[in-house]
């Protein structure tokens, strides 16, 4: 199953024949002050730089501008115009704000991927409607009014009903509907991982859509997340992960990805990892 999104001049298609999609997670005010001062003054310029130092390797770029006391949608149209001038790359459209959502929907020049809906009622008829109009492709969180799942197969009961309420209901194909299974970080519990990957294992077997996640919350709260990281990215990947939200300027994570492609069969002849390992000498 193919998800394929488009920016003016790009094209990237998700699958598990495909290499692994790198999603850049750097253009996000989460947990970076000044940057998200510098937003609620209405100063984008960080964005230039953080476009720079992701696009060697992302292959898509997550924008989210949730900054508090400021304009949300506003923030969100200015960014992607600017990013949109700055590369071709496809961009993901992260907003927890419908209406930034359709207001990013509206100026974004493309098939977006829109991050996300969650299986609670009201949201899945507000998010779902904005995706269909658009053409968009969507990420589901396959948690509801009542809880997060423990439990890998509540969770895809939910990501099933993701996908039933958005092709049953609203007519979006499929291959437009990626789940994220929930990445839960391992310093809270060193069980949770495992519940991941079981969970990206029974979406693949029973659903065969494409996935993706937050790749930096498995090694939240715990020293060199980057080694992490980089155990992490192959695993999910030999169970049925197809992309990933991640720090796309790390060579340890990025070049982690690239290796399991070739592993697992996703980069012919190896042609990938030696052009890789070419241009960075």
């Amino acid at each position: 199953m193919h998800t394929t999104l488009r920016s003016r001049g790009d094209e990237v298609v998700i699958g598990p024949d495909r290499p692994f999609c790198v999603i850049g997670e750097r253009i996000n005010p989460t947990g970076r002050k000044k940057l998200a001062e510098m937003l609620r003054a209405g100063d984008l310029s960080q964005l230039e730089i953080d476009v720079r130092e992701q696009t060697p390797a992302a292959a898509v770029l997550d924008v989210n501008m949730g900054v508090p006391l400021a304009d949300e949608a506003e923030l969100l149209t200015r960014a992607i115009r600017l990013i949109q001038d700055l590369t071709p790359v496809p961009l993901c459209l992260d907003s927890s704000v419908v209406e930034a959502l359709a207001a990013a929907l509206e100026v974004y020049d493309g098939k977006a991927l829109v991050n996300s809906v969650t299986a609670e009622d009201e949201r899945l008829h507000q998010v779902l409607p904005l995706v269909k109009r658009h053409g968009a492709a969507v990420i589901g969180l396959p948690n509801d009014e009542d809880e997060i799942p423990d439990d890998p197969r509540r969770r895809l009961e939910l990501a099933r009903k993701i996908v039933d309420v958005a092709t049953g209901t609203y007519g979006i194909p499929v291959e437009d509907v990626l789940i994220d299974p929930l990445a839960m970080p391992v310093g809270a519990d060193t069980s949770l991982v495992m519940k991941t990957l079981e969970t990206i294992a029974l979406i693949r077997d029973d659903l065969g859509v494409n996935m993706t996640l937050g790749a930096s919350n498995v090694s939240f709260g715990m020293p060199d997340r980057h080694a992490i990281g980089a155990a992490f990215l192959p695993m999910a990947m030999a169970h049925g992960l197809t992309s990933a939200i991640m720090d796309a300027r790390a060579a340890s994570l990025v070049q982690a990805a690239r290796a399991a492609d070739l592993l697992l069969g996703n980069d012919p002849w190896g042609g990938n990892w030696i052009a890789a390992f070419r241009s960075a000498r």
